[in-house]
């Protein structure tokens, strides 16, 4: 079947044996070859999430096999590889910063304003513009998203013809009735937070009683809304020797996948760069990843700090993701407490190029920057004692001068 037809190359996508296996002809055929053979790669060597005679989930992160949304998503990865079209691939949007939480090592705690929370046209305006600009995977993010009670308003505005919806979620009130009317306003997958197997621990790090019993009963109603379900690592010193128990719940709860991220010293977490993953570290997650994806059953793996490393896809930030926090503030990740303007009073587009045009962006990096010792150096640790967080490092709006030299006349 043809998934791709853009002028000067096309993709051809069979499934052999129950898996994709793609090919580009054209006359750049050739210069698509590389991207082409890492994705097979991929698709190769793990397994899918699921698959029937029609249609393959290979991951809660990558669009069903065939459909529009996947075509939008191999049109980004062309863009990118061939013309380097920076295109905001993945786009996450804080819809309120309340939550019930008090996580130890929330990456966005010192960047949540109270009284900063953006209007449903606002939140949903900011997402078509994404889409417009060809984002193709939009995650619902917070806070805690379950607290806002247009939720599955905001789901259904979105246009599922050019994106998946996502949502991360502690799990806090996700019950029978909320995990409906979000998959029948077309949310595809969650992805709930978990921190350890065993109760107590996973309360303490959430910095609530009752934490890990919601996050159970989410995983439970979400699978039975028949909204995918993704259990959602943040890897540190202190749980990355427990990843055997934490895949074992995953596969007892019969979830779909299990995401590993490496924790960041941001936020709450902000004082202990000495406590993060290291580079030993993360080849321990590759490995992990590899082996699990190797075996027949249970979910798949998906370990982001190998997947966006530099054996593969390299670090999105500012690149290929784009996030806004609830402030309406846009960063090139939300682990990175840089803004470069903000949705409810920029167009998304202009932001967007402001990031591109900013020293650390103006290229993909291949390693997370925010784990990198010169970028904090020269960005990060040089943010005023103080100042408001996210940090403003963009150009300065026209709005704003306009209002200076109110001021000075």
């Amino acid at each position: 079947m043809q998934i791709y037809d853009y002028k000067v190359v096309k993709i051809n996508a069979e499934i052999i044996s129950g898996k994709v296996v793609f090919n580009a002809i054209g006359p750049l055929s050739l210069a698509a070859k590389p991207v082409i053979d890492r994705i097979n790669k991929v698709f190769q060597e793990e397994k899918p999430i699921s698959v029937t005679e029609d249609k393959i989930i290979f991951s809660t992160w990558i669009p069903p096999i065939p459909g529009p949304v996947f075509s939008r998503m191999i049109h980004s990865q062309i863009n990118f590889s061939l013309f380097k079209k920076r295109i905001p691939d993945q786009f996450s949007i804080g819809v309120t910063p309340r939550c019930p939480n008090k996580c130890i090592h929330c990456g966005a705690a010192d960047m949540m304003q109270p009284n900063k929370e953006m209007t449903f046209e606002q939140v949903t305006g900011a997402i078509s513009q994404a889409l417009d600009m060809g984002t193709y995977l939009v995650t619902l993010d917070g806070g805690e998203p379950m607290l806002r009670k247009d939720l599955p308003e905001i789901v259904a505005a979105i246009d599922k013809d050019r994106t998946t919806v996502s949502m991360f979620t502690s799990g806090f009130r996700l019950n029978e009735e909320r995990a409906k009317a979000l998959a029948d306003a077309g949310l595809n997958s969650v992805k709930i937070s978990f921190d350890s197997a065993d109760p107590e621990v996973h309360d303490r790090f959430r910095g609530r009683k009752g934490a890990f019993e919601d996050a159970i009963a989410a995983v439970k109603n979400a699978k039975a809304a028949g909204i995918m379900t993704d259990m959602y690592l943040t890897i540190s010193p202190y749980n990355i020797d427990n990843l055997e128990e934490l895949y074992a719940l995953a596969t007892e709860l019969e979830m779909d996948e299990m995401s590993m991220t490496g924790i960041i010293a941001v936020g709450n977490w902000k004082n202990h760069e000495d406590e993060v993953i290291t580079r030993v570290d993360a080849k321990r997650l590759e490995e992990f990843h590899k082996r699990i994806n190797s075996t027949p059953g249970g979910p798949r793996v998906s370990a982001l700090p190998y997947l966006l490393g530099p054996d593969m896809f390299g670090c999105f930030a500012g690149s290929r993701w784009m996030h806004v926090a609830s402030t309406g503030d846009v960063l090139p990740c939300p682990y990175t407490p840089l803004s470069f303007g903000n949705v409810t009073q920029e167009p998304l587009a202009e932001i967007w190029e402001n990031i591109g045009k900013f020293p650390a962006y103006k290229k993909q990096s291949m390693v997370c920057l925010m784990r990198d010792k010169e970028f904090r150096s020269k960005y990060i640790h040089t943010i005023p004692e103080g100042a408001k967080l996210p940090y403003y490092v963009g150009p300065k709006n026209k709005e704003k001068d306009a209002e200076k030299v109110k001021e000075k006349n």
